[in-house]
């Protein structure tokens, strides 16, 4: 299956014309993520940028601070802009800590696209080509307000990432979609699965009117499950989650998680790969940002899902 997912992959790339059978050879694009080395979504991300360097021919890298430390980030930035590759893909994470590393690889002549973290308007203000991506608010939005219409009116947002503005805007569009003062809703969590687990099951003891939960991704969507599974509330409180993963393909199928948005990883790594080859060998380029997602799973669309989950999806 992997073989034809590839071929059908680059067949559809040839007929978008996106890429001519003179490749040129030597390019080389460093994509530079805020991932701590535990989070396993971003293998999706490693595999879409493997397989478009396959794709169109050229070197691809894969660098990422190994506690998910912003700072720590930054300075790989300006390592991989030392090491003058002909573009640099890069998530922007926190806008003030990471647009001076960002606005220096552009002065410094490399292309810049900004993939999966950040906004359109940054990446222009960064002088980044354009922003390959899940708009997160938008995103958050569209789940608060579908939440609204499956019954929920009070909620829990947790929030794995709380040190990255973005991601906190899905819990912020969320609360605006129900209507609802996003207030101290937003639980930072932590990564630790066991300190993720024992703080929702302590907010939900607290709080028993809460019928909804938002989740931010498998990091802290799997403890969620768990404390779920522990406390009986599991398929009985309305749950929604960002991103797939195999224990949230599971949980959809069980009944315990009502859908997942998919903000489609694989193809934030792999588009700005294609974008750049085809923008360095023939100065062609999309003339608007590439919305990746969001795209609601649920129990009814999961068989590919679930066949590609970790990997592709």
């Amino acid at each position: 299956m992997k073989k034809a997912l590839i071929a059908a992959f680059a067949a559809a790339v040839a007929l978008t014309g996106f890429v001519s059978a003179s490749w040129a050879e030597g390019e080389r694009y460093v994509l530079v993520s805020h991932a701590p080395d535990s989070d396993s979504w971003w293998n999706t991300i490693k595999n879409g940028i493997a397989l478009a360097g396959e794709h169109v021919n050229v070197e691809v890298e894969y660098r990422n601070p190994p506690t998910g430390d912003i700072a720590d980030m930054a300075r790989i930035i300006e390592q991989a802009a030392a090491s003058a590759p002909d573009g640099i893909i890069t998530t922007l994470a926190d806008f003030d800590v990471l647009k001076g590393p960002i606005s220096d690889a552009v002065d410094q002549g490399i292309d810049v696209i900004i993939m999966n973290t950040g906004t359109p308007e940054q990446a222009r203000e960064v002088g980044a080509l354009m922003y390959v991506g899940q708009p997160e608010y938008d995103a958050g939005l569209a789940a608060g307000r579908r939440a609204k219409d499956e019954g929920v009116t009070k909620f829990l947002c947790v929030n794995h990432a709380i040190q990255q503005p973005t991601v906190g805007e899905r819990c912020r569009g969320y609360a605006d979609g129900l209507g609802i003062d996003l207030g101290d809703a937003m639980m930072d969590s932590g990564t630790d699965p066991a300190e993720i687990k024992n703080k929702v099951l302590a907010y939900l003891s607290a709080n028993p009117d809460v019928d909804g939960i938002l989740t931010l991704g498998p990091v802290s969507a799997d403890p969620t499950i768990a404390a779920l599974k522990e406390n009986g509330m599991a398929g009985d409180i309305h749950f929604g989650t960002f991103d797939l993963g195999a224990e949230i393909v599971q949980a959809i199928k069980d009944g315990i998680i009502n859908w997942g948005i998919d903000q489609q990883p694989f193809l934030q790594a792999y588009l700005p790969v294609v974008v750049l080859a085809n923008y360095d060998r023939y100065g062609v380029l999309p003339g608007n940002n590439i919305n990746s997602g969001p795209g609601f799973v649920t129990a009814d669309g999961l068989e590919k899902v679930e066949q590609f989950a970790g990997e592709y999806r």
